[in-house]
């Protein structure tokens, strides 16, 4: 699918199908089975197509001495002032909130373990998150009916991305701030990032800074690019 190139995007990130880069990036998660030396020949084989990806999934193409393949789009991650950041959440909404992080930890806490898949492929086991559930964050907004879905949009221009309202109201959704009982780092979206393990990780927006309440859901990054609006593990995007 032909697109216009996103703003300030070099010609090295002109995008490539989701098959393809599945593909691509698949090839070096074999590692995790065969281990070194295979891994080792299929890069080989894989690496003249590197070329097609944008930069930050360049930089991630897996070895076989990690868990987290950590992707970006537009590098170096973003950094994040403690004090001054704020949350913004607006769009269709009674009145639109700005949360600091400070202000995010006094609404009521949830915590849950749970697994972490990657369209590519792998995956991480028993993630233990802690955060806030959708329906305790948007309470304060008070979402209007037309509002029906939310749109996430991260520190990493141009990454954004949707779920429905239904979809962030499942009960293990949430906004993190806290991985395996320490706060997100900044490769994992430092301050906040959204939580989605029923959907494969692209659908889990890193480094929110803003949500904005629709009437329907806004096709993301990664959408633009072929994958499916709704990524639900194990069927979806060709699965």
């Amino acid at each position: 699918m032909a697109r216009v190139p996103e703003r300030n995007e070099s010609p090295s990130a002109a995008p490539i199908g989701r098959r393809a880069f599945i593909g691509i990036v698949a090839t070096g998660a074999t590692s995790v089975v065969w281990g070194a030396p295979v891994y080792e020949a299929l890069s080989q084989l894989a690496r003249p197509f590197l070329g097609l990806l944008p930069q930050g999934v360049r930089t991630a193409f897996p070895s076989p001495d990690t868990g987290w393949r950590i992707y970006s789009v537009s590098p170096p991650y973003p950094t994040f002032d403690p004090v001054s950041w704020r949350l913004r959440i607006d769009g269709l909404v009674g009145a639109a909130q700005s949360y600091s992080l400070r202000d995010l930890r006094a609404l009521p806490r949830a915590e849950q373990v749970s697994d972490f898949h990657c369209v590519t492929g792998w995956s991480v086991p028993g993630v233990h998150w802690a955060g806030v559930r959708f329906a305790d964050l948007l309470k304060a907004a008070r979402p209007l009916p037309q509002g029906r879905a939310l749109n996430f949009v991260s520190a990493e221009e141009p990454y954004t991305d949707s779920l429905t309202l239904r979809q962030a109201m499942l009960s293990d959704a949430m906004l993190a701030y806290e991985m395996d009982g320490k706060p997100l780092t900044r490769e994992h979206g430092a301050p906040v990032r959204l939580v989605m393990p029923q959907m494969y990780g692209y659908k889990g927006t890193k480094w929110v800074r803003r949500i904005t309440v629709t009437e329907r859901p806004v096709p993301g990054f990664w959408e633009q690019r072929n994958y499916d609006q709704d990524a639900w593990v194990g069927r979806s995007n060709g699965y």
